[in-house]
């Protein structure tokens, strides 16, 4: 809501300073009631990693270096994991503290120095700013020209319509029904969870989170366990680099079908591996199961990790974008919770085999979804992504006028 009444700008700063005051409270931590509230502070910093940085990451850039953006932000949020279990492990956990600190300050300063959002510009009907920051972002050639024309006409068509609601008896009650009922708002909802619940029930979450449980129940191993995580972590890091390179070369929904594919095929190997140990079929061995592990982190890491935020934020509609974020985000949370609560139960109840089956059998059922109902959207402007899935075109009637091509007033 904030993104919305105030700007992107503004919340990229108060989230900003919140991580900063988070981070000193974890930093001066002495006991476990400052630990809870820096980490409570700090979920604000997690919830906008789904909400205001979707929405700065499709706004801001073109189609064109849209995809590899966003894949490379979800490979960054590993690199801190993969550093932050490397400190815990050789070093004072303090530390973690001061690296984010410098993390965040630089991020803050560079928040002052932004332009605000283009499409945040055209939904206040400031349409000549709009304009000016679009072409300064963007560009002035033909397609993004294309893109700055649809974007105003959209917008003002939705203003207009906007003020006839406003003029209506309960406006708000009206737009709450339109919103809910809206092709615009819950065909993209669903499209755009497909991935994501993809991503959290194939467990990659829950072997993060409880990757020393895990390694140290199938190797019997403690030295092993904390090697094994920090393997993981950095195969998981690699995984995700290659999915990015990966992501130039092949369309979103070939890749994301062909390595979640991939992904929950080592899930069933898994399974049926760990549960012949069981039965003494055959005889552990340490490096097969880290090998089955690995393969499992990178099919993962090239398909829905990097792919979801993707396409959250490439399927977000414009005219509902602050109502499909908070609802994104909040179904987000609440899958993401609910794989981390019940995982603790299935390794205890039905064993790592157990889990391993029920992880993959949860992510083909959303990969049968993705197979089924998800469009292209590699390349495409948002308005053709939301034409496409709506299967409403917004054309223009005519040609608008626009602030004449000259140099862009902004530099860097």
């Amino acid at each position: 809501m904030i993104a919305f009444r105030f700007g992107r700008k503004i919340c990229l700063i108060l989230v900003g300073l919140n991580v900063l005051i988070g981070n000193i409270i974890f930093y001066c931590s002495t006991g476990i009631i400052q630990l809870i509230i820096s980490q409570a502070s700090l979920g604000i910093h997690t919830a906008s990693l789904i909400t205001i940085t979707v929405m700065v990451m499709s706004e801001y850039t073109s189609p064109k270096y849209r995809g590899i953006f966003l894949t490379l932000k979800g490979a960054t949020l590993f690199w801190g994991v993969w550093v932050s279990n490397a400190i815990g492990t050789f070093f004072h956990w303090r530390n973690i503290g001061i690296l984010i600190f410098v993390c965040d300050a630089y991020s803050l300063i560079s928040f002052f120095f932004f332009r605000e959002s283009p499409y945040w510009l055209a939904t206040k009907g400031r349409f000549d700013e709009c304009t000016k920051v679009h072409r300064w972002l963007k560009g002035t050639d033909e397609d993004s020209e294309n893109e700055l024309d649809k974007l105003i006409v959209f917008q003002k068509e939705h203003l207009n319509l906007k003020i006839a609601i406003k003029q209506a008896e309960h406006g708000k009650i009206i737009k709450f029904l339109k919103v809910i009922r809206s092709k615009e708002f819950y065909k993209p909802l669903v499209l755009a969870s497909s991935p994501v619940c993809l991503y959290y029930f194939s467990g990659k979450v829950a072997c993060a989170v409880y990757a020393l449980d895990i390694i140290k129940k199938i190797t019997s191993s403690e030295q092993m366990a904390y090697e094994g995580m920090l393997i993981l972590d950095g195969v998981t890091v690699v995984g995700m680099y290659i999915g990015c390179a990966i992501c130039r070369l092949i369309s979103r929904r070939k890749q994301l079908i062909l390595f979640s594919s991939s992904g929950v095929s080592f899930l069933y190997i898994l399974s049926i591996y760990l549960y012949l140990i069981k039965l003494d079929i055959i005889s552990a061995n340490y490096y097969v199961s880290l090998f089955l592990l690995m393969g499992f982190s990178i099919s993962i890491c090239c398909g829905p990790i990097i792919l979801a935020t993707s396409c959250s934020a490439e399927l977000a509609p414009l005219r509902y974008r602050s109502y499909f974020v908070c609802c994104l985000a909040i179904l987000t949370n609440v899958v993401y919770a609910t794989t981390l609560k019940i995982s603790p139960f299935l390794f205890k109840n039905y064993g790592m085999h157990g889990t391993f089956l029920f992880y993959g059998l949860s992510a083909n059922v959303f990969l049968c979804i993705i197979y089924k109902y998800m469009p292209e959207t590699k390349d495409k402007t948002i308005h053709e992504i939301q034409e496409l899935i709506t299967g409403v075109s917004h054309n223009p009637s005519g040609k608008i006028e626009l602030l004449p091509l000259q140099k862009p007033e902004y530099s860097i």
